[in-house]
């Protein structure tokens, strides 16, 4: 009994995917009849049929589901051992593969990636940005070895991914030249549901955030008058600086343009006492301080890159702040 290869499981995987046997020849740089052959053999090895021929079509049987769903753990936990072995070399070589919300990736995270690069300039680092709810997923389900976010994960996912606290920043009301607050500087709370505002999309972390913070303050997020919502913190951006709308954003995308003086971040007084009502005397100012998150899956054997990637980050903590919180300080 020659028993499966390693390369059949590729082919199988390719055809599973592509469901046509000419494309998953092209995507592997193979020849349609090398695809037959290896799905041919192992069907004939084991006795099943892994695909249902219906006239030019064809689908996935029973049996082939079942080889799909283990096919992949197999050449995931091969492309693991493989990366593991090219680590037995003092981390000269190796890659490290992270996913990474916008506001964390596009600000926060590069100087972490030079600081790694710098130690070890071997290394090759993958980093795929997506919000906060798709790095979470893909943590989980083993695309990157690390994911940083600054939203909540999910309750189904939180037994099976480990999060930890290793920056943090804070969320700014900001608005534009031509919004009556800009020469303002300051409102009421009361005053937030008194313009319009752009948001960004549901699974963002900064909209999350966002919302948490109005429920705090006592106001439905139903109440204020949104006209935009972006799926990017840099559209969000744009869209006020010429407009005359209203965003909640992370201080760390709006530095340079609140330095410039085109946009200007607005104090929020908290003019309520614990009645809702006017304080009677003196007040004070709301903020939104957020966490970053680092993630790692529970169970997945762990490469060694990673493990001193993530050292490196909780390292960076090591200044008296909290380690371990699930929500942020509004």
């Amino acid at each position: 009994m020659a028993g499966m290869t390693l390369e059949q499981l590729k082919i199988f995987l390719a055809v599973a995917q592509n469901l046509h046997f000419t494309r998953a020849a092209e995507e592997l740089y193979i020849t349609q009849p090398a695809v037959s052959a290896a799905i041919h053999n192992l069907e004939q090895e084991y006795g099943v049929k892994l695909f249902h021929r219906i006239g030019r079509h064809i689908e996935i049987a029973e049996a082939g589901k079942l080889l799909q769903v283990e096919a992949q753990k197999i050449l995931d936990q091969v492309s693991l051992t493989e990366r593991g072995l090219r680590e037995l070399n003092n981390l000269q070589r190796g890659e490290l593969k992270l996913g990474s919300s916008l506001t964390i990736g596009n600000y926060w995270l590069p100087s972490k990636i030079s600081e790694f690069k710098s130690r070890y300039p071997g290394i090759q680092i993958d980093c795929s940005l997506a919000n906060t709810e798709e790095i979470c997923v893909g943590t989980a389900t083993g695309q990157f070895d690390l994911g940083l976010v600054e939203g909540d994960v999910k309750p189904a996912l939180q037994s099976t991914l480990e999060y930890e606290i290793v920056g943090s920043d804070r969320l700014q009301i900001v608005v534009g030249q031509k919004h009556p607050w800009f020469e303002w500087g300051e409102i009421d709370l009361t005053q937030l549901t008194q313009t319009l505002w752009v948001m960004r999309e549901p699974g963002s972390g900064t909209q999350q955030r966002f919302e948490e913070a109005l429920q705090n303050w006592g106001i439905n997020l139903n109440e204020l008058n949104v006209i935009l919502v972006f799926n990017s913190g840099e559209m969000t951006k744009a869209a006020i600086e010429d407009g005359v709308g209203a965003i909640g954003i992370s201080e760390l995308m709006v530095k340079k343009e609140i330095q410039l003086g085109t946009l200007r971040a607005i104090r929020v007084i908290d003019n309520r006492d614990g009645n809702g009502a006017m304080p009677t005397a003196g007040y004070t100012y709301v903020e939104i301080v957020r966490p970053f998150f680092k993630l790692k899956h529970r169970q997945r054997f762990q490469t060694a890159l990673s493990k001193v990637f993530e050292q490196m980050l909780v390292s960076s903590m090591l200044d008296g702040s909290p380690q371990h919180i699930s929500k942020p300080v509004i």
